[in-house]
């Protein structure tokens, strides 16, 4: 005779198997944490609070990286199947005219930290909406917004070169980026690593050089955020990188190794002009990231 099911069980939440879904692909609590846009804290209590309801652990924790339990492992396939069966029905019913492509650009250095996230998103919660993804130098992305060939398009700029402050999503802060423990930072002329003449990013790092009378040449060119860190991880160059993108083997250079400081840009969003339901609703989503991630970095200087 089969027994009633208690009306008392817990329920899981949604939110926190998403989290807990992240954690267990990703293999770290930090890297979790920005692809599902929570502070790793707040990651981690969501990761206290299941396992305190199930009674059980679900990860083994090490130095550098978790991985699942015996109980973990089980949970996994039941988390993956209630977060695809509610997004499933939700998108049925509530939003079935979230379907078609959304052409969506970025530069690549956003494109890392970001785009992991915000597309996991996407596929969550409108599983019938595909997303074709373009990674170019932001000029390029606004001139594809402008031209139709992009629907949404994420971008740098600097606070003096902007078409519409009103686009203004994020501000992030540029740092000059050396090899940890190297020695390219002492070498006279100051060897440099930069992007080709349209980039922002070089822009500003040139200006400050040239007013802080700082002799320096330029030793290494390349499109990308990832070439960028290959010059610096060679102790070749010094390279002004997002402060997001800095790495454990990097280091922060600034005034004390006679480097100026070269202050913040912003990122802004554009949309095509006239775009469908299905673009509107993914570029309030990524605004909403953004402008909540800027939040959380702001709190973080005040505190």
């Amino acid at each position: 005779m089969a027994h009633p099911i208690p009306v008392s069980l817990p329920t899981l939440e949604l939110d926190i198997m998403r989290t807990f879904v992240a954690i267990a692909e990703t293999g770290n609590f930090t890297t979790a944490a920005d692809a599902v846009f929570r502070t790793p804290s707040a990651v981690s209590m969501q990761i206290k609070k299941l396992e305190d309801t199930l009674g059980v652990s679900l990860f083994r924790r090490d130095a550098r990286s978790v991985s699942l339990t015996h109980h973990g492992e089980i949970l996994l396939s039941y988390a993956k199947r209630m977060i695809a069966l509610n997004n499933e029905a939700v998108s049925r019913f509530i939003m079935p005219e979230m379907n078609g492509i959304v052409r969506l650009g970025a530069p690549d250095d956003i494109g890392e930290l970001m785009l992991p996230g915000i597309l996991r998103h996407l596929s969550d919660a409108w599983p019938q909406l595909a997303i074709d993804v373009t990674i170019e130098s932001s000029a390029n992305l606004h001139r594809g917004v402008e031209e139709g060939r992009l629907d949404i398009a994420l971008y740098n700029f600097l606070n003096a070169v902007r078409a519409d402050p009103a686009e203004k999503v994020m501000t992030e802060k540029l740092v000059w980026v050396g090899k940890k423990h190297g020695q390219a930072h002492l070498k006279t002329p100051l060897p440099i690593s930069v992007w080709d003449s349209g980039c922002n990013w070089r822009t500003m790092a040139l200006e400050q050089l040239a007013q802080s009378h700082i002799d320096f040449r330029i030793a290494y060119f390349c499109g990308s955020h990832m070439g960028q860190v290959a010059a610096i991880r060679a102790d070749i160059a010094v390279a002004p990188l997002a402060l997001f993108l800095v790495q454990d083997d990097m280091v922060v250079l600034g005034e004390r190794d006679g480097l100026p400081d070269l202050g913040t840009y912003d990122i802004g969003l554009a949309v095509r002009e006239g775009a469908p339901k299905p673009v509107l609703a993914v570029a309030d989503y990524v605004r909403n990231v953004l402008g909540d991630r800027n939040l959380q970095q702001r709190t973080a200087v005040a505190a």
